[in-house]
């Protein structure tokens, strides 16, 4: 409905959600593959902003898939605060306070904080360094919370930490001219 970039950058996510997922006790391979698959689904509504997260939400909850629906609404708000929102807040009052209230009553798992990690390392044409993504989106809209930039940095920590390995050993990054 909607094609565009956010669809290849959303098979990295899957697939590098899988990979790491993989690599970690307790979580599943195929459980994390799916969640990045459809975490941005919402945008296949449209060009949309804070919308794909309320669309994307919505439409997985009507589906019946409420893990994939949860790491949909998740994937944006990585300390669960609206205000950390990049981009336009293209809904309603009402819809985002129907997100913020969603938002408070959720208990972040690790399939939530694996998918943001994952948002935040792949691009349309693959996998880079974590900085480069977070500087990527920065230079696009002019900044980027340092609270939300330092809990990235620490949800790669944790997976490392879980793997007991370098984040780019399991998921690498693309190879560009430079490399």
């Amino acid at each position: 409905m909607n094609p565009g970039p956010w669809i290849r950058h959303s098979e990295y996510v899957a697939e590098a959600a899988g990979k790491i997922a993989a690599e970690c006790e307790g979580l599943d391979e195929e459980t994390a593959y799916i969640c990045g698959l459809l975490h941005d689904i919402g945008r296949r509504f449209g060009v949309s902003y804070l919308a794909h997260v309320y669309d994307g939400y919505t439409f997985l909850m009507e589906c019946g898939y409420e893990k994939a629906a949860r790491t949909a609404l998740s994937h944006s708000f990585n300390r669960k605060k609206m205000e950390d929102y990049i981009g336009k807040f293209d809904i309603s009052e009402e819809k985002q306070e129907e997100l913020k209230s969603l938002l408070d009553a959720m208990e972040y798992d690790e399939y939530d904080y694996l998918i943001q990690l994952c948002d935040s390392i792949a691009v349309a044409d693959g996998i880079v360094s974590l900085e480069e993504r977070m500087n990527d989106v920065k230079s696009r809209y002019g900044y980027y919370p340092q609270d939300k930039w330092d809990r990235n940095m620490a949800l790669k920590e944790y997976f490392e930490k879980k793997m007991g390995k370098d984040l780019y050993t399991v998921v690498p990054m693309k190879s560009t001219p430079e490399h």
